[in-house]
């Protein structure tokens, strides 16, 4: 396999999960973090490594390094790999999502943004979920007519807080997860609630036109559930792991066990609480969104042009979903081809990172 985002937590687990079923890494891409780059190098040698800056490569343990975009996208046309997993951050995933699926490969994808930004022009039927809300939706459908489908959230790091104080919260404040430990950005989406949002206009583009709703579950043992149309309502329950997801993506006949299962008698008991927009204010636009789900390109580069102010300390957290729900009333031209994705996307981020709004 290819495997895009190597050192972020996805990529680690994705790496696990080959090493116990033997499936060989082609390519291994990664960010900054050359040191965990080259434990990475003794245990699966790839045949080619890219990394993102140039003058990383001579820190890489490897005689076939590369750097830069254009080099991961070349590395995906030429492997013989027929599966890539894409765990990129950002808008970054996109074009190699695009590549993959132009080259004929299965993607296993856990970027966000290849949907958000593109799932209009993204033939879903060669991606599989490794996000664990959507491959519990996945888990569950069966063939009876469905009401809604339902992820769960955690809540962020700001779930408790008194909603007052929220205005004062700082980047290091948003990184204190109540669950687990993740990356920057994904952290902040969490906190902000765009995170759920995206989710769900990444289930909206994987499984179709429906009803689609997000709660929170405090525990992450709950990832999705789904009500059926005769009142019934199924859930997924796992251990927070993302080798279940990536196991399945790797070989759809798993029948290994892979995670512990969940011990209700030691869960006690489980919290529901509703996702409000009074302490996640980017759950304004949820509903017209998912109505228009190609806006989410507008959302995406909004989002990552604010969070980027946000960590240089050029505005404050509630302002992120300020400048985002401003872009989205502001931006209305819907993309006619992909070109235009990376246009608009261009336009959105020029707009907040320029003041212009």
């Amino acid at each position: 396999m290819v495997l895009l985002g190597s050192t972020g937590s996805i990529g680690v687990n994705t790496l696990l999960v080959a090493k116990r079923f033997g499936i060989d890494v082609e390519v291994l891409v990664c960010g900054k973090n050359i040191a965990l780059l080259n434990e990475q190098l003794k245990v699966h040698s790839p045949k080619i490594v890219v990394v993102a800056q140039k003058e990383d490569i001579p820190k890489v343990n490897h005689p076939c390094v590369y750097a830069g975009e254009e080099a991961i996208l070349q590395v995906i046309e030429d492997a013989e790999s027929e599966l890539v997993v894409n765990a990129l951050v950002g808008f970054l995933g996109l074009r190699p999502t695009l590549t993959a699926l132009k080259h004929n490969k299965k993607v296993a994808l856990a970027n966000k943004e290849s949907l958000v930004a593109g799932g209009a022009f993204i033939d879903t039927s060669k991606i599989q979920p490794i996000d664990s809300e959507h491959f519990g939706l996945w888990y569950l459908l069966q063939e009876r007519p469905i009401s809604k489908m339902i992820i769960t959230a955690s809540g962020g790091a700001f779930r408790d807080w008194e909603i007052a104080k929220l205005k004062n919260a700082s980047l290091a404040d948003t990184q204190k997860h109540p669950n687990w430990n993740m990356g920057q950005k994904i952290t902040i989406d969490s906190a902000t609630m765009v995170n759920k949002v995206f989710e769900l206009l990444e289930a909206r583009w994987l499984f179709g036109e429906g009803e689609y709703d997000a709660i929170i579950e405090t525990q992450s043992l709950i990832h999705a559930m789904i009500d059926f149309k005769d009142g019934s309502t199924t859930a997924h329950f796992a251990n927070a792991s993302m080798q279940l997801p990536i196991a399945f993506a790797l070989d759809k006949k798993m029948d290994e066990n892979i995670l512990e299962h969940v011990d209700l008698l030691k869960t006690g008991s489980l919290e529901f609480r509703e996702i409000s927009p009074e302490r996640y204010p980017i759950w304004e636009i949820k509903k017209e969104l998912l109505a228009n789900p190609v806006r989410g390109l507008i959302v995406n580069a909004a989002n990552e042009a604010a969070i980027e102010l946000f960590i240089n300390k050029k505005i404050g957290f509630l302002d992120i979903s300020k400048k985002i729900i401003t872009a989205f009333e502001k931006f209305d031209t819907l993309p006619k081809t992909i070109d235009d994705v990376f246009s608009i996307d261009d336009a959105v981020r020029r707009s907040i990172l320029e003041g212009k709004q």
